[in-house]
């Protein structure tokens, strides 16, 4: 009896280990990934603009995160900014998001680091055209050089999964003018839902951004030539410093353009390896 004992405790034991490792946050993943079916967006809406109050959680004065301190807006009214949007998946399916809901990989949600929870926006895919509209409701992403992280399937809508990352603009929605925003989209952006989603990824629409690192803006055109020599070095791209007026002259020296993501990424890397700074991703 004492044996039968054991062993049926042995098999409970055993069952939630195996809930453990299978359960709903997605842990038997390791590391991030689309989920196991294929899914059709054409069938999943885009987030619908609502008026409501922000959420109780996610939204502190700020917070702190390797490192590093964010202070959370306090509106999102007319915010907008351009640079490298990632995306997550199955590994943080079903998991707490910042706004207390729990990620679903097949909602078209996102994540940003300061913007207000929730907020609603267009987000524009700035290689093939293409836009959606998502609701941030959690944190992240935190590495430097990007500025959004997509849930899955908004990710998909826009083409950037296969490659995983996109250059986009992402502009923030007024909810109660959500027009505003809308009416804004140029008439050369392609359909939100075209009839193959891999016509969009291989074939872009004539959308023409470029990516590059700016390294530093200076008043003084001499400083910016300083730096620029030092850069010239380290740089596999061109080396430029642009002149930008707006109020005073800005000499802004940048890196590019830089033909991918992934180019970038070990470029910041070997910058900062060698003391001269953190590059800040410019798209234009």
């Amino acid at each position: 009896m004492k044996l039968l004992g054991y062993i049926a405790i042995l098999l409970f034991l055993l069952q939630i280990a195996g809930c453990g490792t299978l359960g709903h946050r997605g842990r038997h993943y390791g590391k991030d990934g689309p989920p196991p079916f294929d899914v059709d967006v054409s069938k999943i809406p885009d987030a619908v603009p609502k008026v409501g109050p922000y959420s109780k959680y996610g939204n502190p004065p700020s917070y702190f995160v390797k490192g590093h301190r964010y202070y959370v807006l306090k509106s999102s009214i007319g915010f907008e900014e351009r640079g490298i949007a990632s995306w997550y998946g199955m590994k943080f399916h079903k998991q707490r998001t910042s706004s207390g809901e729990p990620y679903n990989l097949l909602a078209m949600t996102a994540a940003h680091r300061t913007l207000p929870l929730p907020t609603y926006m267009l987000v524009t895919n700035l290689q093939n055209g293409r836009h959606v509209i998502v609701k941030v409701n959690d944190r992240g992403p935190f590495a430097e050089n990007r500025i959004m992280d997509l849930s899955y399937v908004a990710a998909k809508k826009l083409g950037i999964t296969a490659h995983g990352t996109g250059l986009v603009d992402i502009k923030a929605i007024d909810p109660t003018h959500p027009d505003r925003v809308l009416s804004q989209l140029s008439s050369s952006y392609v359909s939100t839902q075209p009839h193959n989603i891999h016509d969009v990824v291989n074939h872009p629409a004539s959308v023409h951004s470029r990516l590059y690192l700016q390294l530093g803006a200076f008043s003084s055109h001499s400083n910016a030539q300083k730096l620029a020599s030092k850069i010239y070095q380290h740089a596999a791209y061109p080396v430029h410093i642009k002149a930008s007026t707006s109020g005073h002259t800005l000499y802004r020296v940048q890196i590019g353009p830089i033909p991918s993501v992934e180019a970038s990424d070990k470029l910041v890397n070997q910058i900062e390896h060698a003391g001269l700074g953190k590059p800040l991703t410019v798209i234009e």
